[in-house]
């Protein structure tokens, strides 16, 4: 090929990609959710997947790439996927609950799009409607560092998920059925790794036949094990044999990095630690899930860690699991996690440079849970005495379209001095203004909360009742941020949230027996100085029900936005036209 050709090459390649690279990358999934039979307890029963994957597939990008995902609904109900630590700033359009989004209806297609702004680490996606999380439709979603920001440790040799949980083998419509009717979960079944059965480690407890999760490392080489507790209702403790955990990450956050012989995690908690592969391999090793604060007799949740050079097989007692009549050690466990304040994240400031503990707090919100009772005749859970009512039209399209009377401002910073009522009660947030939130769990079980569309920083935990006194144990330096956070029975939590998102967000218990029941509210951010800049506007495919419903269009019209190809595909494509365009030319 002649020089100028080459040049001519080169700068058009350069201008194509400049081009295709003008504004952040997309990344493009089209997921269809239907019912599978799997048999991950040795029992056959339906279960939920992506894409025919129990559990789905992991939702790879980077940092500020746009995510689109068309998703398919092949059950024979509605559907909402909710993508659990993604922020989605100005944009609770996509959130994916019942306060923000009509359910996608049986045989419909929708398609979410977001960008993973300003963030990084380890999250997962679940069906947020129906009790369906008990069902599976779960995966770990991975969210990679720019290039240009240092990530705080070496570069592992590999990227091990494990999405671990609770199971039953009721199915999800009895499950909630029960619920209902006042019937607990009571023990799980057993405990899942990435959708797979318990090793049969003892015969006596684990029946023959089960397919069980086997990882393959090579020795001497370090692997990023990020590991989510999808489950139902239990909180779990994760531990490999004769393996140090170095925490690393939670939830988005780069931690003081610590070694942990196990650690406790909570439902709906993502970590991420760094694991050497550092003994002999004269066999393989147990990798453990077991329950924790239940009394349980079934199995705990076992997968293989193997070694390539391995002798023999895993074998003998699980390695020990925590003390369970020592109720301090988890909660000890829990604030030695804190915030590595020297390193960026997603941008290159470090994370500590904003100061929370300096910040003036604008509300105090003490929340206050109780164990289920009979509102008007039906079981329900409650905070601050109110059990979440959820109206037919989501929140955020009446705020959208000023429909009056679906919600109220008027959830109280205080529980009342009232019987306990069913409402729609929302908690007034002032944007830009900086939170405090005191949970306070008068349950007699580990309750998990979460907050979408921020982090949020954990100042302290305490058993007891709060009181304004407790402000003297917080941690106002290095408090880890993260978005869901365990409160321990007869107990409480607190947590700080600078509400600098504007949007309509869920705070929910994410023990799904609570959440289904009505423990949740959700958090109204607006901005008075409307500006074009706020929040993103309603996208053009929005699914309208409810009062609303009259504004729906034809499912037919709706757009498959992922049928475009991804970015890098993209340039793959317009560089290999170029190469047999230009040798086209050349040799004419």
């Amino acid at each position: 090929m002649p020089s100028k050709f080459w040049w001519i090459f080169l700068n058009s390649f350069v201008g194509l990609f400049n081009f295709a690279f003008a504004g952040d990358p997309f990344v493009y999934y089209d997921w269809r959710i239907s019912y599978i039979t799997a048999s991950p307890l040795g029992v056959k029963q339906q279960v939920i997947a992506i894409d025919g994957q129990f559990p789905g597939p992991i939702l790879e990008a980077t940092t500020n790439w746009n995510v689109v995902v068309n998703v398919k609904n092949d059950l024979d109900e509605p559907v909402l996927l909710t993508w659990n630590g993604i922020q989605h700033r100005r944009n609770s359009w996509q959130d994916g609950v019942l306060g923000t989004n009509c359910p996608i209806p049986a045989g419909w297609n929708w398609t979410y799009e977001f960008q993973v702004k300003d963030q990084i680490g380890s999250f997962f996606y679940f069906p947020s409607t129906n009790f369906q999380r008990a069902a599976g439709g779960y995966g770990g979603i991975t969210i990679n560092n720019r290039d240009v920001i240092p990530v705080p440790f070496g570069a592992p040799d590999g990227d091990i998920t494990l999405v671990i949980g609770d199971w039953f083998i009721k199915s999800h419509k009895d499950l909630r059925k029960d619920i209902e009717k006042g019937v607990d979960l009571g023990s799980p079944d057993g405990i899942l790794f990435n959708g797979l059965g318990p090793y049969r480690y003892d015969s006596s407890i684990v029946p023959d036949g089960i397919a069980y999760q086997v990882i393959n490392v090579e020795p001497g080489k370090t692997y990023r094990f990020r590991v989510h507790n999808v489950g139902t209702s239990t909180s779990l403790n994760f531990r490999i044999q004769n393996h140090n955990l170095l925490l690393v990450e939670t939830e988005g956050s780069y931690t003081v990095q610590q070694n942990y012989s196990n650690m406790d995690i909570h439902v709906g908690q993502s970590y991420s630690f760094l694991v050497t592969m550092d003994q002999t391999a004269s066999n393989d090793y147990y990798i453990v899930a077991s329950p924790r604060f239940v009394n349980s007799t079934k199995a705990s949740g076992v997968a293989i860690l193997h070694y390539s050079n391995s002798q023999a097989p895993a074998s003998g007692p699980l390695p020990d699991l925590p003390n369970e009549s020592d109720p301090s050690f988890s909660m000890t466990q829990a604030r030695s996690i804190r915030m590595n304040v020297s390193a960026g994240a997603a941008r290159p400031n470090p994370q500590g440079s904003f100061k929370y503990g300096e910040i003036t707090v604008t509300d105090v919100f003490l929340l206050v849970n109780k164990p289920p009772e009979i509102i008007d005749g039906k079981r329900r859970t409650t905070l601050n005495g109110i059990s979440f009512f959820v109206p037919s039209t989501p929140l955020k399209l009446a705020q959208q379209y000023n429909v009056l009377g679906i919600y109220k401002l008027d959830f109280p910073n205080r529980p009342m001095n009232r019987p306990s009522i069913i409402d729609t009660s929302v908690i007034n947030g002032t944007f830009k203004g900086f939170i405090e939130i005191i949970l306070q769990n008068n349950d007699s079980t580990v309750q998990s909360y979460h907050l979408d569309g921020y982090a949020f920083f954990v100042v302290g935990m305490d058993y007891g009742v709060w009181t304004e006194n407790s402000r003297s144990v917080y941690n106002k330096w290095d408090g880890v941020a993260r978005s869901t956070t365990q409160v321990f029975p007869g107990a409480w939590t607190a947590i700080l949230v600078y509400l600098d998102n504007a949007g309509l967000w869920n705070l929910r218990a994410q023990n799904l027996d609570s959440w289904y029941l009505g423990q949740e509210v959700y958090l109204s951010v607006v901005n008075p100085e409307v500006t074009e800049n706020t929040e993103l506007s309603l996208p053009e495919n929005t699914i309208f029900c409810g009062v609303l419903s009259s504004l729906q269009k034809d499912q037919a019209q709706r757009v498959k936005f992922s049928s475009a190809p991804s970015v890098p595909t993209l340039i793959t494509q317009i560089f290999i036209a170029l190469i047999i365009t230009f040798v086209g030319i050349s040799v004419r």
